[in-house]
């Protein structure tokens, strides 16, 4: 960013850098005597608070096969039905506790461990309650019916499958430039189901669709991808310059979308008439929503402000606009125009006046995803201070092009989350310009397209398919597989054209 700000997330290296102790003696006794017989590597407390290279240490060596053992668990979650945060935050606490053990018995302190720890935790909580923030918003939405009310018009609309294809693309791909891409998956893939419900083979191409559409848009704005915000919260890459990549984006949603087209029905479902009703106070939610949005990024862009500092004053104006809901909850006289219709549909009216409780929204944020990304940030940066980004690093921006090393990078976040790689590149610290940043930012973005496991929405929404769907039908992990030539295609369709964008270089 061409103006740095203070932010509570830094890169964890940094933290862990030899830090200068006091030297003070030490009481000799029965236990020193023995530590220092028993350990001949045993350094005073100054040598202790060197940072190690440990990339050729047992402590190393366990480290990587406890990583690798954690994410094998995690990317297999739908054949062992075992949650991906439980294998990845135990993971982390075994690694950390590795470390902290070995710098404790060796030099008998772990203070820089400690400080190390910490930094990463640091970086965790602002993406953490930035996370957060937006999901409550976005549940503070779909409670007052907005979401729904969406799905009902598209229905009333009569739009053809073809049509609906485009619509709900075209939608995922806008709302996940605000809106958090794993939740836009989530959204979309319900009203994917809903609109196409008996026609399995619709459900399939246009969650696909979806999924590739949130990838892109996400990837166009740092409020909508993770691996976005770590660059953005890294003054990497200023806020407007991710203007740049709004072309090569639309182009990754657009070609194999348009490959895809020519395979979906022309039929045009028939849907019951149904009344759209919004709750009280919706409208107003979605200009709070659109509000604190703003605010992040206006504050951010003139005022230095952390982004989360933005998000946090929208998520407290969220909660006292919903205080003033319940407090002003009223039982309105059904209005005249409403007679006619049935019981249910009057109560569904008096439903709407009422208010909502804010921290129900809260509660209701995915969990389990917060937590998956806790334990991959730990792990990197457990993994980072051993000395193996650093060695990773220099392989692939010096040793290799940095242009192939991005590629490469962004072809293997088809399996690995990209929040994960971004947030493991950033601690390497490599000295790339802004072309280089643009196209590692793009090729992350969208490489988690390539394959079901690469992408958040893509998880979310075959594990809403799951659900409501039969075996093998819509969206699964064979028919994004047997797309995927298409997809990449796109994903270098998109490096092109940012190429030609950013001046025939990177």
């Amino acid at each position: 960013m061409d103006t740095p700000f203070h932010t509570l997330f830094y890169i964890s290296s940094k933290a862990t850098k030899p830090c200068r102790v006091e030297r003070k003696r030490r009481n000799v006794g029965c236990f020193f005597v023995l530590a220092f017989l028993l350990l001949p590597s045993f350094a005073f407390a100054d040598e202790a608070t060197q940072q190690l290279d440990l990339k050729s240490h047992f402590v190393g060596y366990f480290a990587v096969a406890i990583t690798v053992l954690a994410y094998a668990i995690a990317m297999t979650e739908d054949l062992h039905q075992l949650s991906k945060a439980k294998p990845m935050v135990l993971g982390s606490a075994i690694i950390w506790l590795a470390i902290f053990v070995f710098y404790k018995v060796e030099y008998g302190i772990a203070k820089n461990v400690a400080v190390a720890f910490q930094s990463n935790l640091t970086a965790y909580a602002e993406l953490f309650l930035f996370i957060t923030v937006s999901m409550t918003f976005l549940n503070a939405m779909t409670e007052r019916g907005i979401f729904d009310a969406l799905r009902i018009v598209l229905a009333n609309r009569q739009y053809s499958y073809r049509q609906l294809f485009w619509i709900t693309g075209g939608l995922a791909f806008v709302l996940s430039t605000v809106i958090s891409s794993l939740t836009v998956g989530l959204l979309m893939g319900y009203i994917i189901l809903v609109i196409g419900k008996g026609n399995p083979k619709f459900v399939g191409l246009a969650g696909l669709n979806a999924v590739v559409a949130a990838n892109a848009g996400g990837t166009m704005s740092p409020l909508g991808g993770i691996s976005t915000f770590f660059v953005w919260q890294q003054n990497m890459l200023h806020f407007t310059q991710f203007f740049t990549l709004t072309i090569p984006c639309i182009v990754n949603f657009l070609v194999p979308a348009a490959i895809m087209y020519f395979s979906v029905t022309k039929e045009t479902p028939a849907f019951a008439k149904e009344t759209p009703i919004l709750k009280r106070g919706s409208k107003r939610i979605i200009f709070i929503f659109i509000l604190t949005f703003s605010m992040t990024i206006l504050s951010n862009v003139f005022l230095d402000m952390p982004a989360i500092a933005g998000m946090m004053l929208g998520l407290a104006i969220l909660q006292f606009f919903a205080y003033y809901l319940t407090k002003s909850e009223k039982v309105h006289h059904f209005l005249t125009e409403y007679e006619a219709y049935e019981e249910h549909e009057i109560q569904r009216y008096i439903d709407s006046q009422k208010g909502f409780d804010v921290f129900k929204c809260i509660a209701g944020v995915d969990w389990d995803t917060l937590l998956f990304f806790y334990g991959a940030m730990m792990i990197v940066g457990a993994l980072s201070f051993l000395g193996y980004l650093d060695a990773m690093a220099h392989y692939l921006f010096t040793v290799i092009n940095p242009t192939l090393a991005n590629i490469l990078i962004g072809l293997s976040s088809s399996s690995i989350d990209n929040g994960t790689l971004m947030f493991a590149v950033l601690n390497m610290h490599p000295n790339l310009p802004v072309g280089q940043w643009l196209l590692l930012t793009l090729t992350l973005g969208v490489g988690g397209s390539l394959l079901a496991i690469g992408s958040a929405p893509a998880l979310h929404v075959l594990g809403l398919m799951k659900g409501n769907m039969k075996e093998g039908e819509g969206y699964t992990f064979t028919l994004h597989l047997r797309w995927m030539p298409a997809i990449l295609l796109g994903f270098f369709a998109s490096i092109v054209t940012l190429y030609f964008i950013n001046g025939g270089k990177f």
